[in-house]
């Protein structure tokens, strides 16, 4: 179904196939290269598309100039009771992450909290993947990193602190999850540059143009400052995750972790943390339908005059997931034209652009999910709306 040209449906299957091609044209081993085209693959799906395969063209950059490893470990430099300090010797954060939870998670079990940091690291992607993954196992997962600075302090007008993400996910039995996934910016600097490829304006309150004026103009924004959620609050949030992340682990932070699409020799050199808590050694057996009990209090409480319901975090992620499942992702044209650029250059014979024009793709106009559009709802979604 032809509706508008600025995007196109793709199956997820064949979005991961060609990420993972371009990957390994350019050296990463078969099995990590699909292990990052996944992760990259679920954040489109679940329409975190400032985290998807937009990123893939600034990966293969770095990893040719050599700021990324190909390795697919880290090394372990500090292994104590609860804790583990990762050396990534920047290897892509993705599979560095993974290694790491799943440590984190090791430890949880032994100790009922497993908290493992990582140093000189590279982007991991959307947080979200790793508190699932400890969600899934019945344990609460927390993940956060530390960025370039991009905001300022209260009064300041200068850079002083990266928009550090922070996850947070807590199982609700079987394959679902409550999961708090958020940037300390009002904005992700990966939505600004989505929209500056679109050429789309953003909204005034997600940063300034350079003399720290509020700007639309994404261009801008990228050239100037982002903006904390809640001001001081978030300002403060966001320092405190640099000391979890980068100061802990004896990594870069501050002015040293450097930005993604400055200098591609130059590696990122963030750090990350992760923070895995398992409910059994407090003696609750019942942790993952309690918590389901929460959530459901709040979802069925009394709905706004302007809205159609009310959501956990997560929920709608986890419905565009499901929704992308059965219908294909709607991508950015202009992404799946950089990553036929890309591919072209590495001579990857699966070129996106070729494949999409054999007919494995349709041209869309929007997520049908993130606008609540009632012809793409299931029958138990109408029932609830």
């Amino acid at each position: 179904m032809t509706v508008g040209a600025d995007r196109v449906l793709v199956s997820p299957a064949w979005l991961r196939r060609a990420a993972t091609s371009i990957l390994t044209g350019a050296g990463v081993p078969s099995s990590a290269a699909a292990t990052v085209a996944e992760a990259l693959v679920d954040a489109d799906m679940r329409g975190i598309s400032s985290h998807g395969v937009m990123l893939l063209p600034m990966y293969v950059e770095r990893i040719l100039a050599g700021s990324v490893s190909r390795a697919t470990e880290a090394r372990v430099a500090t292994d104590f009771g609860a804790i583990a300090v990762l050396d990534a010797e920047h290897a892509l954060g993705v599979l560095t992450a993974d290694q790491a939870m799943t440590i984190a998670l090791g430890k949880a079990r032994t100790h009922g909290i497993g908290l493992v940091t990582v140093r000189h690291a590279f982007h991991f992607g959307a947080a979200f993947r790793y508190v699932q993954q400890a969600a899934r196992s019945g344990c609460i997962g927390v993940a956060a990193c530390n960025t370039r600075p991009m905001m300022p302090a209260p009064g300041g007008a200068k850079a002083v602190v990266g928009n550090n993400p922070l996850a947070i996910g807590a199982p609700l039995g079987g394959e679902d999850a409550v999961i708090l996934d958020m940037a300390l910016s009002e904005g992700a600097l990966g939505k600004i540059r989505l929209a500056a490829d679109e050429g789309r304006a953003i909204p005034e309150n997600w940063a300034t143009d350079g003399s720290g004026i509020p700007t639309t103009d994404p261009a801008a924004a990228i050239r100037g400052l982002l903006l904390p959620i809640a001001g001081p609050k978030g300002y403060g949030l966001a320092l405190m995750l640099d000391v979890l992340s980068g100061v802990l682990s004896d990594g870069s932070y501050g002015s040293a972790v450097r930005g993604l699409y400055t200098d591609p020799a130059i590696a990122n050199d963030c750090a990350h943390v992760f923070l895995a808590i398992d409910p059994r050694v407090f003696g609750d057996r019942s942790f993952a339908s309690r918590v389901a009990a929460l959530t459901t209090e709040v979802t069925s409480s009394p709905v706004a005059p302007d809205a159609t319901r009310v959501l956990h975090p997560g929920q709608l992620e986890a419905e565009r997931h499901r929704h992308a499942q059965r219908h294909g992702i709607a991508v950015p044209a202009a992404v799946l034209e950089k990553l036929a650029e890309t591919a072209a250059k590495l001579g990857v014979t699966r070129a996106p652009k070729t494949s999409l024009r054999n007919g494995n793709g349709v041209p869309a106009t929007r997520d049908p999910v993130a606008r609540n559009d009632p012809r793409h709802r299931s029958p138990s979604e109408r029932r609830r709306a």
